[in-house]
């Protein structure tokens, strides 16, 4: 900070060299001076306290780390990237509007509840309502085996039709 002083006495010293201290523009070259000046010392002042405050905060990291080690078990302290990555895993169900395509993400723990429900969600691009039918997975199941047995059925029809 030594240069703002070197800068504001320099200034002075040309300001008085020219001998301007009796005119107009010489009182307010003057009076700009003083107040860089007082600038230069409050800018210095500043330096100062932050230097001390940075001290302050050095020491009290210091101290935290002395009662984090003898508060905390060292595998408590261990910071592991991989239990932040695993918070972050949250799972979105897709649904996409029938009337702007626009695929909509929802993060709604009901719908991983068991048990058949019917819930309706506004799409936010074109305010449309949208209705999801949640069914019950054994409700599912039932139907995938029925679905199937129907495709076997149908199967057997078509190969029987072709050998007649």
């Amino acid at each position: 900070m030594n240069h703002l002083y070197e800068s504001v006495s320099y200034l002075r010293g040309l300001a008085e060299g020219l001998d301007i201290k009796d005119s107009k523009n010489g009182k307010m070259i003057l009076a700009i001076i003083d107040v860089l000046d007082d600038m230069a010392e409050a800018i210095n002042d500043l330096s100062d306290d932050l230097d001390e405050v940075d001290d302050y905060v050095e020491a009290i990291d210091e101290d935290l780390a002395d009662l984090e080690e003898d508060f905390y078990d060292e595998d408590e302290l261990d910071f592991d990237e991989d239990e932040e990555e695993d918070d972050d895993d949250t799972y979105y169900d897709e649904v996409i509007c029938p009337e702007c395509n626009e695929v909509i993400l929802i993060n709604d723990p009901t719908l991983d509840d068991e048990g058949a429900f019917e819930t309706e969600i506004t799409c936010p691009t074109c305010d449309t309502v949208i209705q999801i039918v949640v069914e019950d997975e054994d409700d599912c199941e039932d139907a995938d085996e029925a679905t199937d047995e129907e495709e076997e059925a149908s199967d057997e029809e078509q190969t029987s039709e072709e050998n007649a």
